[in-house]
């Protein structure tokens, strides 16, 4: 019950319709009662009597009532549908915008694969409960008990002798509902591993055909497959177990029946109408018998995708805002780190990071591969939280900001490039889709993508494809680039931004950035010494230290990290003349 009052939350707002649909369900089970109770009429008045006039009134009562019966269920299933649709339609933006509340952490637990396993699958089980189900449990139950009622006002004795199976059907619902409920999450789950599995491996196709591994990658599918295979299988053995026992007792109704209704016809205790009556309304009690295991059925997977998205929804961010206020804060870009630390479940990335960005600057971040730069930027856009110590953004504690405001004023183009589904002018005015056409241009011409953007067929208006599959690193790189810059934040982040790009290409990007880096907080993570030599900070990380800091001559003074690397990318620094 638990599950039907978390979705009747849904519902409830669509109580009336809802309601109202329930009566009409009433009224349409009700209105099963008539045709065979006129059947009977015929057999004892009609034929057996001889009224022969009452032949075509009561064909027309049947024929009426048949109508109306048709015209009611159309109506009141069109309002189901109506209703489960409108409810799940809310239950869907929620579970989206609760989505979108999450932070990396929840991703980096949870697989695509069963996020949209929750979102499709299990949403449309929810749908169908509403739409379907809950109807069909309600209209059985009340033809069952009208049925009752009207066979025991016929004759009581057979009705006893009829229903005297129904506990016996009872027992055996109950028993298989037990057992059916943990299949039913066991099903789900292994459908959120298949799901996830083809999602992987879609994304990346380009891996596999690059490696040849097909075969493997087929091999690991069919062991998902057979799995999701063999919980169906358990399933269906469980039916192959209940459902004859269910369809015996139900189609014995039949045998018992004409057995005790024959042995009372012949004795003159009831007519041979009133059996055809029962004939009629034995219907009434077999169909719902048999209902009993299909409905089981869709109400417990109803129940896993319930729990399954009810889990979803009660999930809370670990970044929370303390400041809710709705409007945006303007903020100048000034960002101190004071001791602070970091770390994974696995282990420290940052250790004891103390420095200070003030407006204007550019702060470039440089270390071998694990060092924990993109960790640090990534503090910075309260991605995740600092473990100890302090972040500041203008002068004030980094958690007091509203993360809206916070994330609105800083702009980030991320080493692991992501493009949309759509046209490129799309990708680029991501941050402002409001923005003249002219800006679009401006940014990309500065991030040195107009050029090849111009070359392309339809320009600007180039459907790029999922995750930007048709352009090259560089190309995607570049557009990343420029939807940062349209953005114009305080604050701008470039996490090795240009690092698939040539050296010519990379040279005129700096020439651009070095001109509006003068207006924001600027941090570059690069590995190429060109990127990073006009800052004015450089921070060298090694473990998760700063083992070095200052500015490009400075570093070159101090022998250490830097120097090495601009060794091993221009020369020995002694004996060539600085490039740039």
């Amino acid at each position: 019950m638990e599950s039907f009052r978390w979705i009747w939350s849904y519902v409830n707002k669509y109580k009336f319709k809802f309601c109202f649909a329930l009566i009409m369900v009433l009224v349409a089970a009700a209105m099963t009662m008539v045709n065979p109770y006129f059947s009977g009429k015929i057999v004892d008045e009609v034929i057996g009597e001889g009224k022969t006039n009452m032949l075509v009134p009561i064909i027309g009562i049947m024929i009426g009532v048949m109508l109306i019966k048709s015209i009611i269920r159309y109506t009141f299933q069109m309002l189901f549908e109506y209703v489960s649709q409108d409810a799940i339609y809310k239950l869907r933006d929620d579970l989206y915008i609760k989505l979108q509340s999450l932070d990396f952490e929840y991703f980096k637990q949870h697989r695509t694969g069963d996020i949209m396993a929750r979102m499709t699958g299990d949403m449309d089980a929810l749908r169908h409960f509403v739409a379907w189900v809950i109807y069909n449990i309600f209209e059985n139950a009340m033809i069952f008990i009208f049925a009752v009622v009207m066979m025991g006002i016929i004759n009581i004795k057979l009705t006893v002798a009829l229903i005297i199976v129904t506990p016996v059907i009872g027992i055996i619902a109950y028993n298989m509902t037990s057992k059916v409920r943990p299949m039913f999450y066991h099903i789900r789950e292994s459908f959120s591993r298949l799901n996830s599995f083809v999602e992987e491996n879609i994304s990346g196709n380009r891996v596999v055909k690059a490696f040849a591994k097909e075969g493997y990658e087929i091999e690991k599918f069919d062991k998902h497959n057979q799995d999701y295979m063999d919980k169906n299988i358990e399933s269906a053995k469980l039916w192959e177990k209940y459902l004859p026992v269910l369809d015996f007792f139900a189609g014995s109704l039949s045998i018992i029946m004409m057995l005790v209704g024959g042995i009372m016809v012949i004795n003159k205790s009831m007519t041979i109408g009133e059996l055809v009556v029962f004939n009629g309304y034995l219907w009434a009690l077999n169909n719902p018998m048999r209902m009993v295991g299909p409905l089981i059925n869709d109400y417990q997977r109803f129940v896993a995708s319930s729990y399954k998205i009810r889990e979803m929804l009660s999930e809370e961010p670990n970044i929370k805002s303390e400041d809710e206020k709705d409007e945006i804060q303007e903020i100048k870009g000034q960002v101190d780190f004071k001791d602070v630390c970091f770390e994974y479940e696995d282990g420290p990335v940052l250790k004891n990071i103390n420095f200070t960005a003030k407006p204007g600057q550019t702060v470039a971040i440089l270390g071998p591969t694990g060092a924990g730069k993109s960790t640090l930027v990534n503090l910075i856009c309260r991605f995740y939280d600092a473990t100890s110590g302090n972040i500041l953004i203008d002068k004030k504690d980094i958690k007091k900001w509203n993360l809206k405001s916070l994330r609105d004023n800083i702009a980030m183009s991320m080493q692991d490039v992501f493009l949309f589904s759509d046209t490129i002018e799309g990708n680029i005015a991501f941050g402002d889709p409001y923005v003249s056409f002219e800006t679009i241009e401006k940014v990309s011409a500065m991030a040195g993508a107009h050029g090849f953007i111009s070359q392309m067929p339809e320009g600007y208006d180039t459907i790029v494809g999922e995750r930007g599959v048709g352009l090259s690193g560089g190309q995607k790189q570049r557009i990343s680039l420029a939807r940062a810059l349209l953005k114009n934040p305080s604050i701008l982040i470039l996490d090795d931004t240009t690092s698939a790009v040539d050296m010519e290409t990379e040279y005129e990007i700096q020439k651009q950035l070095d001109k509006v880096n003068k207006e924001k907080t600027t941090f570059i993570i690069a590995h190429r010494i060109s990127s990073v030599k006009n800052a004015d900070i450089i921070l060298v990380l090694d473990n998760g230290k700063i083992v070095e800091r200052g500015n490009h001559d400075e570093l070159l003074r101090q022998k250490g990290y830097y120097h090495s690397v601009y060794v091993n990318q221009f020369g020995d620094f002694d004996k060539v003349k600085e490039v740039g």
